[in-house]
């Protein structure tokens, strides 16, 4: 069923981007008001250039006792992975198991480079046999 699918066939369109210079509290705003718990992170060229989750703004902020209004989204994008929105759907399986990654940005290669959608577990769950969601959890949550 995975290798018949493709990127833009399992994802969820509309994807919203928080500014890199906007702040970590507008990021977090912007989350509950979507109720999704990551957002990619867009430069000023409208370009992904990163992804924030709730998780990263309480690890290293609020617990940090830093103020949220005064750090930049940008300044906690970290490593990033994203899938082409032509690639099959093993090819994003293998992304996000080999990366241990629960959301996948979906960038439109051909159509100028652009960020098109978002692929979650969800997806996941709602287009793949539940062989394969079996052995994505598998190796997604496995420990070292």
């Amino acid at each position: 069923m995975a290798g018949k699918l493709r990127a833009r066939e399992i994802m969820t369109g509309g994807v919203r981007c928080i500014g890199a210079h906007e702040s970590l509290q507008d990021a977090a705003k912007m989350m509950r008001d979507l109720e999704v718990g990551a957002l990619p992170i867009c430069g000023d060229n409208n370009k992904l250039m990163g992804m924030i989750t709730d998780r990263d703004i309480v690890i290293t902020c609020c617990a940090e006792g830093v103020d949220p209004a005064t750090v930049q989204a940008g300044s906690l994008g970290g490593e990033l992975h994203w899938i082409d929105a032509d690639a099959d759907a093993n090819e994003v399986l293998q992304t996000m198991e080999n990366h241990h990654i629960k959301r996948l940005p979906v960038i439109d290669v051909a159509g100028g480079h652009r960020l098109v959608g978002m692929i979650t577990e969800q997806n996941l769950a709602k287009n793949l046999s539940d062989r394969q969601i079996a052995e994505f959890a598998t190796r997604v949550y496995a420990t070292a």
